[in-house]
């Protein structure tokens, strides 16, 4: 991937990609994208929004959540599984998962563990080997707000600046012990959230996870070929050909990626070359959390819903490891959110995708044009409000 418009002959190519990319688009022809960053193919098949749909609609979202519900184990002053009490907290509030995937007394897996025949040879563990366990490895849940009928979208930017601060944090304390910190949030009970409360989870591992690993060895690949992180690259590229852009700021841009799989996928990105959440400036932070409120309200506007999603978090490795040379590595965020066509709508990854590739049914050009187009004050403001905010 080489910057376009650095020679003559860089600038022609770009200019032909996007002439063909601009062929697909018009004409709904069904082709393939790659994805250097996991090593992966998606199929883009933008005229199956056509057909009609008769499948599975959503239920609506419920109309109200209780602000605060004494029996709701998230809630301030709420008893929770356990037995504990949550204290009365007003910001973020972190605390230790009740039901952990990584469990602390697990037994260490065995060699036996690691291959289904016996016919098969073992490979030793590595020490980035998804059954190399440390002791302990923590699993937490973050609250966002003290208050259930919030989501990010709605809340204040210092507010989401509280929990930027907590993500960093988080990171900091359990990367100095373990090599991979996933900070990830399932918004919706379509994303299989188990509580309306606004809240993300925090899962450490003394493994790279398979995602991790792909995108490690992408990004390694890539800054040894070419000399620069592939991510500050390919963000360059949609600088200058803009048509993905969603959202742009002084040290952030929002993108549909060229590769995305899900109907309204985007990649944060910060401008700057940044490994992890810890090593973001104040600055970077505050103009994070105002970035993160303009993108989430325009997931909520799109269909005037409380848009679900899954997002997370991928930085360099942490742990023992941290003062290694991760420089090919790019701070960034995914979100993969699985609407369609409506609020009751959403794309099924079955099928085909399940058993060949991922395949979308809309031209990611597409998506980031409808989202670039959405106001950035919340469907949910009366009017008053939203001339409030427009002026502010």
């Amino acid at each position: 991937m080489s910057r376009s418009g650095t020679d003559p002959q860089q600038r022609q190519q770009a200019s032909e990609a996007d002439a063909a990319a601009a062929t697909f688009r018009a004409n709904d022809h069904q082709h393939i994208r790659y994805n250097p960053l996991q090593d992966e193919w998606v199929l883009v098949s933008a005229h199956r929004m056509k057909r009609p749909w008769q499948g599975q609609v959503e239920p609506q979202l419920l109309k109200t959540v209780p602000r605060h519900d004494p029996l709701n184990p998230l809630c301030p002053g709420a008893i929770r599984a356990n037995g504990e009490v949550n204290p009365q907290y007003d910001s973020t509030f972190l605390f230790d998962n009740d039901f952990p995937a990584l469990q602390p007394d697990a037994p260490s897996p065995g060699l036996e563990t690691q291959h289904w025949g016996s016919a098969l040879p073992v490979a030793q563990p590595s020490p980035t080997s998804r059954l190399s366990f440390l002791p302990s490895p923590p699993s937490k849940v973050m609250c966002f707000h003290p208050w259930s009928d919030v989501t990010l979208p709605l809340m204040s930017v210092p507010e989401i600046r509280a929990v930027v601060d907590a993500w960093a944090s988080v990171t900091e304390e359990l990367g100095a012990q373990y090599p991979w910190v996933q900070i990830f949030e399932n918004k919706g009970a379509m994303m299989g959230c188990s509580n309306p409360h606004p809240h993300c989870q925090v899962w450490a591992s003394s493994f790279l996870p398979d995602i991790a690993q792909r995108e490690e060895r992408s990004q390694q690949a890539y800054k040894s070929q070419h000399g620069e992180p592939l991510l500050m690259e390919y963000s360059h590229q949609e600088l200058l050909r803009k048509e993905r852009l969603v959202l742009t700021s002084e040290h952030w841009l929002v993108l549909v990626p060229f590769w995305a799989t899900w109907p309204y996928q985007t990649l944060l990105l910060p401008r700057r070359h940044v490994r992890r959440l810890p090593e973001l400036t104040p600055a970077e932070r505050d103009d994070l959390a105002s970035i993160m409120k303009k993108l989430l309200t325009k997931y909520d506007n799109l269909f005037e819903t409380s848009f679900p999603y899954s997002m997370g978090w991928h930085g360099a490795p942490t742990g023992s490891e941290a003062g290694a040379n991760w420089d090919h590595w790019q701070l960034h965020a995914h979100y993969y959110p699985p609407l369609l066509r409506s609020a009751t709508v959403r794309k099924f990854m079955v099928g085909y995708e399940m058993l060949a590739q991922a395949q979308r049914d809309l031209t990611p050009e597409q998506a980031a044009e409808r989202l670039r187009a959405l106001p950035e004050v919340h469907y949910r403001l009366g009017q008053k409000d939203r001339e409030t905010a427009t002026i502010a």
